[in-house]
């Protein structure tokens, strides 16, 4: 029987995603562009009608939830509970959005949370951090982690576990569940976190010449000069130096030496790097440009970076990556680190899945059977828990 090889099952299935997927980025590039136009003629920030188009459309009332809005410190929380009784107590999820920090909203995310509040019977806690550069890097890690406080102290009035708490979110959010996961580990007053579920996470801001930032620089919907860029836009800097952050000039040598025993293409499983790879030649530090950027290699921007002292007591963790992902490499590095201190990993990876797919998630012709899988995958593993 003829099996058909992995360059042009991989072809193939580019082809596929691309069809749809171009159209739906049209429509991003487009709003993107149009709002750059409008910042310069002073009307709105060029990220403004971006965020529009991102939230969507409102799903219809669902009568199996009861779905209340409240704010926590000025953070907007949605809190989403199914209307049938409680066996027992409940798990509570709290989901942290993607994004970018700049944009995306509990709108944008409404059919992801209502999904996993009925298929996990659980209370999911969608958290509206606010976003830069209005409000500035890094008050969304403050959002998120004083939104957590706030569900961790009122478990009793939603019937939630205190053994059963989830840390979740998808892209920059994945980021924020992650780097509230470490901070959490000091808090001792509070429950423990049960587990942390991590969405094709962005985690460290050390190397943009990893394979996946190679082989899918130009891949729908996330390229890795959108990356760069919104890295810029987060920060409320201008993206002068952006090509050369792409070169990975702003890292120090003696950071490089440090830190490639976690982040280095060395430790990328070689199947993944059959696709277009090249090893990138040795480039010079450029001291101007680390210190236009120098926040990214923080450990609350890259908490891939964090000391094994404080990953060997995170909590169980699912992790989901995409093959056509500027992004997959930075979850296969940290699963590694994960797994290496004993940590235990439950890995996803979808071969068709490209970054932001979820984000179609519920959109009937818009969205993707890869999705769908994703999405049921991440349940499967709530329920297991």
């Amino acid at each position: 029987m003829y099996t058909v090889p992995r360059e042009l099952h991989v072809h193939i299935m580019m082809l596929s995603i691309r069809s749809k997927a171009t159209l739906l980025l049209f429509f991003r590039i487009l709003s993107f562009q149009q709002g750059k136009i409008l910042q310069k003629l002073g009307i709105c920030s060029d990220l403004s009608l971006l965020r529009i188009v991102l939230d969507g459309i409102p799903p219809c009332r669902d009568s199996r939830l009861l779905i209340k809005d409240l704010k926590v410190d000025e953070v907007p929380l949605r809190i989403y509970q199914p209307k049938w009784p409680p066996t027992g107590k409940r798990r509570g999820i709290l989901y942290f959005h993607g994004g970018a920090g700049t944009f995306g909203s509990i709108r944008a995310f409404e059919r992801i949370c209502r999904y996993m509040a009925k298929k996990c019977n659980s209370v999911v806690v969608s958290v509206g951090y606010r976003l830069a550069p209005e409000h500035p890097y890094p008050g969304q890690y403050f959002d998120c982690l004083n939104a957590t406080l706030y569900f961790m102290r009122n478990l009793e009035e939603y019937h939630v576990d205190p053994a059963l708490i989830i840390l979740s979110g998808d892209s920059c959010g994945a980021n924020f569940a992650t780097v509230i996961c470490q901070i959490l580990l000091n808090k001792r007053d509070l429950p423990k976190v049960r587990a942390q579920v991590l969405l094709y996470p962005g985690l460290q801001g050390l190397d943009f010449q990893l394979p996946s930032y190679q082989q899918n620089a130009s891949v729908p919907v996330l390229f890795r000069k959108l990356v760069v860029y919104f890295c810029f836009r987060y920060l409320n800097k201008e993206p002068s130096v952006l090509e050369d952050v792409i070169q990975n000039r702003h890292v120090p040598e003696s950071m490089k030496q440090k830190y490639k025993k976690w982040v280095s293409a060395d430790i990328i499983p070689d199947k993944f790097k059959m696709r277009d790879y090249v090893p990138q030649k040795p480039t010079s530090y450029k001291p101007e440009v680390h210190e236009a950027i120098k926040e990214i290699l923080a450990i609350t921007f890259s908490p891939l970076l964090a000391e094994d002292s404080i990953i060997r007591q995170l909590p169980e963790c699912y992790i989901l990556t995409c093959e056509f992902d500027v992004l997959r490499d930075d979850g296969l590095l940290y699963k590694k680190r994960l797994e290496d201190n004993g940590v235990q990993v439950t890995w996803y990876h979808s071969e068709s899945g490209f970054h932001g797919i979820l984000s179609f998630f519920g959109y009937g012709i818009f969205s993707f059977l890869t999705g769908k899988k994703i999405m049921d995958s991440t349940v499967n593993f709530i329920n297991s828990l």
